[in-house]
């Protein structure tokens, strides 16, 4: 065996994952592919995985990424001439209370809104379809009848095989020991069987991806925990076609295998490994049976399928599976790294992925940028703080025991918390916030009146902090609120070149002069929305820019990424400032106590940046908002937020100033018809699609990433526009993905939901679609429902802000 000098890409590890991504950038992109593996293909996780196939998941893109692979697994026998063991036989999901029911009445919901077939069966057809179960306890249960279960190491084995037809080379018994550094840049693999100069490195390698990610100075936050199942001997009246079984109410699964079951769980104490590295010679490996720990699945199981009380085991497969901190797996282009991509981290989901995260990534890969809205996966939702492998072990244990737990509305993780606080955190608690945690960031989300329990109680009903949310959003419409959004990711832009730089890179403009601050987005290649933030111009060569919490380490990769050459730098700052937002209708009265500056409209205008004083301390107040009230975003030197907001909350006391948290801020926004990204906007989505054309200076004659795109659609229909809808029922819970009927046809689903205080009704976002093109006329002429957890409610279609203050207008 002689390993190649160079090579265009290294794929590192040849489990699915990896095998996956090789026969994708082969086959599609024709690339110079290297594969390498430390034993043999499979011989880490993949080759013990149970091979269940599902595809729906709350997001559009991924759904659509596992419904790829099953259609990948399909045909590829037929294309490498090695079989995979695709079965479609369907998968029942079990309910036994109607909290479950619910949770999968929204399930149907969001399937038929990304187009796939699921159905709701009552407990007497489960019992058709599956004679040997017991069915007395049963609600309900749901049937998608294309999922189904293939072979982990047959659909790898074809997908090597693939690669190899289209090219690519793959190298068996080869070790990475490390990597040719320029700066950031990888340069060339070291390996036990030579060095190999490349221009990318894909890094697939499992429960190896965060050591060997760290030879690159990157971290793949992953935990490897210990998941154990049962493959039992023949059961009397078993069919080969039984469909597979997810009961998670007793944290159990079930697939026929050679007559017999295959039957694992997921556990509310799992055993996570060390959090040390894994052994490089833990190929095939497996951990001693453990039927003490076991024994509570098989508890649930015999209650479930009374035959296993009769039959033999077989085998029980006690392997190591990568799970991460939110159950979500890892794809995309590392932060600390230019050249090195990652995909691993699959939570025991490698197999129903496999197909469709490879043929993402290597696109990703090849293009530079995602082909899909993938951010739900992208490894720049992680941060500093995932380093700390403790405290990834001890998420990534909550995130294992969640994985059949009901997925309620709003639930928050609870572990390692609370990791980061605000300055005013020991003071938002002493006025009885109840905090959520976003990227390790305490934030207050309510907050409790005295005599209420200061605490969530999840239901998939109006939740117990519904009325009290519904007071803070009527306060800020009627008198002023704090916001402490010290979380905020901030970042600052400098240099001589640093105006031009970012005038490429934002979609709108933002060298105006300085004093002045604007809102824009960062536009894809496809002008799709890779961000949405706020450029503050401090000086000529000084720019303050603003983003959301989640969207640090992403945002920051980006705009570095992007920055043309010159004399440009940026810098994360965003532990340097607090914010503080002053927002209502009193807050200049408020404001214009603690400052001598003139905070009059006329001098102090919206859309505008100054410096002010408050409490002894310099503050750079913006003139902005994102409840549809006055406002300022009053961002604070950090050691100071306490002086301030003590300050504020004593000048304010005579305005009847309250601390306000994160539920009524989304209220509040989306009463103004502002939108999120992540959900309302997102990389597959365009300005002029997301009604944000207003923000992009196209009639600047100004270059600008994304503009070539944008170029050849304008003027031309859009297939596809953002809308607002109102439902006049109050039992109606939107959370986002309920479907939008157009005259009784499907035309979109909502990107988000949640209920305006103010107009006294639930209120929901989304696309509607029509590729005969989306005019003022279409949208107004139809007649509108949502369907929400499976039941229609008539909407009322809006296209402009619910509530308008310069205009004193609500739109009920």
């Amino acid at each position: 065996m002689t390993l190649p000098t160079h090579a265009q890409i290294v794929v590192i590890g040849g489990g699915i994952i990896g095998s996956s991504t090789a026969y994708h950038l082969a086959r599609d992109h024709k690339a110079d592919v290297v594969l390498l593996e430390q034993g043999k293909l499979t011989s880490g996780s993949t080759w013990h995985a149970a091979g269940l196939v599902g595809q729906l998941r709350s997001s559009a893109s991924i759904t659509r990424v596992l419904k790829y692979s099953v259609d990948l697994y399909k045909g590829l026998a037929a294309e490498t001439g090695l079989e995979t063991g695709w079965k479609m036989t369907g998968c029942l999901r079990l309910a036994t209370n109607e909290d479950r029911w619910t949770e999968y009445k929204r399930l149907a919901t969001t399937a038929r809104s990304f187009g796939m077939e699921m159905h709701l069966i009552s407990p007497e057809e489960v019992k058709r379809m599956w004679p040997l179960m017991e069915t007395s306890d049963l609600v309900g249960a749901s049937w998608l009848p294309t999922d189904g279960q293939a072979s982990p190491s047959d659909i790898t084995q074809s997908l090597a095989k693939g690669a190899r037809m289209h090219g690519a080379k793959i190298f068996e018994g080869v070790r990475v020991l490390g990597f040719g550094m320029e700066g950031n840049r990888i340069t060339s693999v070291r390996t036990t069987g030579g060095e190999i100069a490349c221009e990318k490195v894909v890094n697939c390698a499992g429960q190896w991806a965060r050591q060997v990610g760290a030879m690159a100075g990157i971290e793949v936050p992953l935990q490897a925990v210990r998941h154990q199942y049962i493959v039992t001997e023949k059961i009397d009246g078993l069919s080969p076609e039984t469909a597979t079984i997810r009961d998670p109410d007793r944290r159990t699964y079930f697939k026929e295998e050679v007559g017999g079951l295959v039957m694992g769980g997921y556990e509310p104490n799992p055993q996570p490994l060390s959090t040390g590295d894994i052994p490089n010679d833990w190929q095939f490996h497996l951990f001693e049976d453990d039927y003490d720990h076991f024994e509570q699945h098989l508890v649930q199981a015999m209650a479930r399928v009374p035959a296993l009380e009769s039959v033999g085991v077989k085998q029980m497969i006690n392997g190591p599976e990568s799970f991460t901190p939110d159950g979500n797996f890892i794809l995309g282009p590392a932060p600390e790294c230019v050249n090195m991509f990652v995909g691993a981290g699959f939570n025991a989901f490698g197999i129903a992925s496999g197909g469709g995260a490879g043929w993402v990534l290597a696109d990703w890969v090849v293009n530079g940028e995602a082909p899909l809205d993938l951010w739900v996966v992208d490894i720049r939702r992680f941060s500093a703080m995932h380093r700390d492998r403790q405290w990834v072990s001890d998420r990534t244990c909550e995130a294992y025991g969640k994985h059949y737990t009901i997925g309620f509305p709003h639930e928050e993780y609870t572990s390692g918390r609370p990791r980061i606080v605000s300055p005013l955190y020991e003071r938002l608690k002493a006025h009885r916030a109840v905090f959520g945690s976003k990227l390790g960031w305490e934030r207050p989300n309510w907050f409790a009146p005295e005599g209420v329990e200061p605490r969530d109680i999840y239901s998939m009903g109006r939740q117990n902090w519904f009325a009290h949310v519904g007071a803070e959003h009527r306060h800020v419409r009627e008198a002023v609120g704090l916001f402490d959004q010290s979380s905020f990711a901030k970042y600052e832009v400098t240099g001589r070149d640093a105006a031009r730089a970012l005038d490429h890179v934002c979609a709108n403009d933002v060298t105006r002069a300085p004093g002045r601050l604007t809102y824009t987005q960062l536009l894809n290649s496809r002008g799709g929305i890779e961000a949405d933030l706020t450029v503050a111009r401090l000086a000529e060569d000084r720019f303050y820019v603003v983003t959301g919490t989640g969207f640090r380490t992403h945002d920051l990769a980006w705009i570095a990424e992007h920055l043309p050459q010159g004399d440009v730098a940026i810098r994360d700052i965003t532990e340097d400032w607090g914010t503080l937002s002053l927002m209502g209708p009193r807050s200049r009265d408020v404001l214009a106590q603690v400052t001598d500056a003139d905070v009059s409209d006329a001098a102090f205008p919206f859309g505008h940046v100054r410096e002010i004083v408050i409490a002894g301390a310099t503050v750079r107040a913006l003139r902005v908002t994102y409840v549809g009230e006055l406002g300022w975003e009053l961002h604070v030197p950090l050691a100071a937020t306490g002086a301030i907001f003590d300050a504020l909350m004593a000048a304010g006391a005579d305005h009847d100033i309250r601390p306000i948290g994160y539920r009524a801020l989304e209220s509040l926004r989306l009463e103004k018809g502002y939108r999120a990204w992540s959900s309302d906007i997102t990389p597959n989505d365009t300005p002029f699609e997301a009604g944000l054309g207003w923000a992009v200076k196209m009639r600047r004659n100004a270059d600008f990433i994304g503009r070539t795109a944008l170029e050849a659609v304008q003027g031309q229909p859009l297939r596809k526009r953002l809308a607002g809808f109102t439902l006049d029922d109050p039992a109606a819970v939107l959370v986002g993905r309920e479907t939008i009927l157009r005259n009784g046809q499907a035309v979109g689903y909502l990107t988000s939901g949640g209920y305006g205080y103010t107009v006294g009704k639930s209120i929901g976002y989304g696309y509607v679609r029509n590729e005969g093109g989306v005019s003022d006329d279409f949208l107004a002429s139809g007649d509108y429902e949502l369907v929400v957890a499976n039941e229609r409610f008539p909407a009322r279609i809006v296209l402009a802000p619910l509530y308008d203050p310069e205009n004193l207008k609500v739109k009920a």
